[in-house]
C-alpha cells in the first residue's frame, strides 16, 4: 500500500491511498481540471480510480468530489450526515453509497474504517484504511482527540496527522473572535500540540510515516508542526513529512 496528496490546506484537500488494482480518493476539494493534473503528477489517470471517500461536507473537501465523480463515473462512499447536507447544496447527485460511519467496509481487498470525529459538520468522519499486511490512518478537522479516535489509532504503520494551528499564532493572528473560537474550539481542528498528545497515546514503533496535514497558511508554519511530532517520537525533523497545499506530498511506500 501506498499514499500520496494531491494538496492539503483550507483552500483544497485530496488523499490518494494506493491498495494495487483498489486506488481510491479521499475528498476532493480541486476542480475536475486541477486535481487531474495533480495525479498526473503521481502518475495516475482519473480511470486509474476506484471510488472516492468522503469526510465531510465542506467545501475544501466536498467542493470538486460530484463533478470529478460524474465525470469519471464513480461511486462516492459518504455518510447519511453528509449525503444529506450536500444534497441541499446540490439536488443531482451522481451514484453514492451511504455508509454507517462506525462499521467497515470493503472496497475490492481495501478493508476501510470510517470513525466520527468531532467537528462542526453534519457527520463527518475519518478513515483507516487496512490492506491485510499495513493500516494507515488520516485524521483532519477534528476539534478533539476522543478515546475512540485513539483506539481507531493505535496501531498504525502510517498517519497523516492534522497540525491545523500554532495556539500562539492562532490568538494573535488578524481572524475575528468568533472564528478564533471556532477553529480553536473543540468542533473545530487540531493544534500542534494536540497531534502530539496523539501521537504519544498510540504504539509509534510500528510507524513508517508521519505527515503534517491541512496545516494553516496564517495560523502554523511547518517547523513548528514538525517539532511537536518529532519532539514525541523523539525522531530527527526531517523524517516528519509535511502536506503543503500546492504539492501535497509524494507518494510514501509501506512495506
Amino acid at each position: 500500500m501506498r499514499f500520496a496528496s494531491l494538496g492539503s490546506g483550507s483552500q483544497g484537500n485530496a488523499l490518494i491511498v494506493d491498495a494495487g488494482v483498489t486506488k481510491v480518493m479521499v475528498d476532493c476539494g480541486f476542480s475536475t481540471r486541477v486535481a487531474t493534473a495533480r495525479l498526473a503528477r503521481l502518475g495516475l489517470t482519473p480511470d486509474q480510480l476506484t471510488a472516492i471517500l468522503v469526510t465531510h461536507e465542506h467545501g475544501d473537501h466536498l467542493g470538486g468530489v460530484f463533478a470529478f465523480a460524474r465525470r469519471h463515473r464513480l461511486t462516492v462512499f459518504l455518510t447519511h450526515g453528509t449525503h444529506a447536507a450536500a444534497s441541499r447544496a446540490s439536488p443531482t447527485l451522481p451514484e453514492c453509497r451511504l455508509i454507517d460511519g462506525h462499521a467497515a467496509f470493503a472496497i475490492d481487498g481495501l478493508e476501510v474504517l470510517p470513525f466520527p470525529v468531532p467537528h462542526d459538520a453534519r457527520e463527518p468522519v475519518q478513515y483507516r484504511f487496512d490492506d491485510g499486511q499495513h493500516r494507515l490512518g488520516v485524521l483532519t478537522d477534528s476539534g478533539s482527540i476522543t478515546p475512540y479516535i485513539v483506539e481507531v489509532l493505535r496501531a498504525c504503520d502510517a498517519l497523516v496527522l492534522e497540525c491545523n494551528h500554532d495556539h500562539a499564532l492562532l490568538a494573535a493572528s488578524r481572524y475575528p473572535a468568533l472564528l478564533k473560537r471556532r477553529i480553536g474550539g473543540r468542533f473545530g481542528h487540531l493544534e500542534n500540540a494536540q497531534a502530539a498528545s496523539l501521537v504519544r497515546q498510540i504504539d509509534s514503533r510500528r510507524l513508517q510515516h508521519v505527515v503534517a496535514a491541512h496545516l494553516s497558511q496564517e495560523n502554523n508554519r511547518p517547523q513548528l508542526a514538525v517539532r511537536a511530532l518529532a519532539a514525541v517520537l523523539g525522531c530527527s525533523d526531517d523524517w516528519i513529512g509535511v502536506a503543503g497545499q500546492e504539492g501535497g506530498f509524494a507518494w510514501r511506500q509501506l512495506s
